[in-house]
């Protein structure tokens, strides 16, 4: 006789689906991606990359997409209006200049001197302010307070005259001009990086590299620096718009780059006469330059608010 087993459950008892799988574990996105998802996540910061690629991309092929030369004179069009207006030709699309000259192509041009001189100016204020800094940091009793002296003086004078009287000293002229927008540009990078390698010194990890016997050099440049970039990066991008204001501000005043090499600032300063008869000479340059640092600025906003932890986990 075969026998069967019944079996009871409690009725407290709870059954589980036959189904039933582990919880998935929430996705690492790499640092990579997580910056850049937080970077478009803004969205001025979003609109003003993409004016500066397309403003760099117009610098680089300038040759190319320009529709004239920018130090062509042609007698029969002077002053000509825009396209779009009454008299306006669609051969000068945003019209020429008091010589003739077509103002688009000189703006194109011209974005290649402003754009050449923001970065270079930036890269020789940033490396010797990093150098420079970390000095201060590491040795702030002697080497550190007459560094720190010395910036302090160059932030008491305003930062345009200061270039203006170094302009003054060695000449007029593109490197010069460089020259003096970096080192007018060269205390805010020295205090920024003091600062930041001074709050990395106290952490654990620097105390371990000395135990270690890690040597000076290294933990300057190895051990601190890597983590001072991120406010660098975005003190660099606002930097990079103030050079483009200064060295339009210096051409603007006959000091910066010299005729008739296109220059925004030296376009506004040639067509300063014009305010009144020919408002797009003057009215496309200075469109464009505040177009340009406004861009610029809303890429630094985003920046760090993609590279600051604190403002990140607030979004």
């Amino acid at each position: 006789m075969q026998t069967m087993v019944e079996t009871r459950m409690s009725p407290n008892a709870t059954t589980l689906p036959a189904n039933t799988a582990p919880e998935a574990a929430p996705t690492v996105l790499p640092p990579w991606r997580e910056f850049a998802q937080s970077f478009l996540h803004n969205k001025g910061a979003t609109a003003g990359l993409l004016f500066m690629v397309l403003m760099v991309l117009a610098a680089l092929g300038a040759p190319l997409i320009a529709p004239h030369s920018p130090v062509e004179q042609y007698r029969d069009a002077i002053a000509q209006v825009p396209a779009w207006q009454t008299g306006g030709a669609w051969r000068f699309v945003l019209g020429t200049d008091e010589a003739g000259r077509d103002v688009l192509s000189r703006l194109i041009f011209g974005a290649r001197t402003s754009l050449v001189v923001g970065m270079l100016s930036v890269i020789a204020a940033l490396l010797p302010g990093i150098v420079l800094g970390l000095l201060a940091a590491f040795f702030p009793t002697l080497i550190g307070a007459a560094i720190m002296r010395l910036m302090d003086i160059m932030m008491a004078l305003p930062s345009l005259l200061l270039a203006v009287a170094i302009m003054a000293i060695l000449g007029p002229g593109l490197n010069n001009a460089i020259l003096a927008i970096a080192i007018v540009s060269l205390p805010g990078y020295v205090r920024l990086t003091r600062a930041s390698a001074m709050t990395e010194l106290s952490r654990d990890y620097v105390t371990a590299s000395r135990v270690a016997g890690a040597g000076t050099l290294r933990l300057m440049f190895i051990t601190v620096l890597p983590n001072c970039m991120a406010p660098l990066i975005v003190h660099s991008t606002m930097s990079f718009s103030s050079a483009i204001l200064d060295i339009a501000a210096l051409g603007f005043l006959g000091l910066g780059v010299q005729p008739p090499t296109p220059e925004w600032g030296t376009m506004l300063a040639s067509a300063r006469d014009y305010i009144s008869s020919a408002w797009w000479i003057i009215t496309m340059p200075g469109l464009t330059i505040l177009l340009s640092v406004l861009a610029i600025n809303l890429m630094g906003d985003g920046l760090r608010d993609a590279l600051d932890p604190k403002l990140k986990r607030a979004a």
